[in-house]
């Protein structure tokens, strides 16, 4: 099963253009449209759905800052930083539904 972060990892690949872009001026357009989006919704709507309505306005330019955030990331990862993941997801598929199955029988 995939996580949802690789299809942002996959996008910013492709996304050389924006990456190049300073990673803080993206954050301010993008910061700055949702406010603008916001601010034009139709009366009447619930306050969930002039958000919704916003983040979709302003897709394109938080796809850009994404990208950027993503390729200021340095790239290699050292041996401790991948033993630590390779441990947190050895922890996450094996340990915790062990405890919790434990814990149930203990019920």
């Amino acid at each position: 099963m995939r996580k949802p972060g690789f299809a942002l990892l996959v996008l910013a690949g492709f996304a050389a253009p924006a990456a190049a872009a300073d990673p803080a001026a993206l954050e301010r357009a993008w910061h700055g449209c949702l406010r603008e989006a916001y601010a034009h919704q139709p009366p009447g709507q619930s306050r969930a759905g002039d958000q919704r309505n916003a983040l979709d306005a302003c897709k394109e330019r938080e796809d850009a800052y994404v990208a950027a955030m993503l390729a200021a990331q340095p790239r290699e990862r050292t041996l401790g930083a991948r033993s630590l993941s390779w441990a947190a997801s050895v922890a996450a598929s094996v340990i915790d539904p062990v405890t919790a199955w434990l814990r149930a029988l203990g019920r």
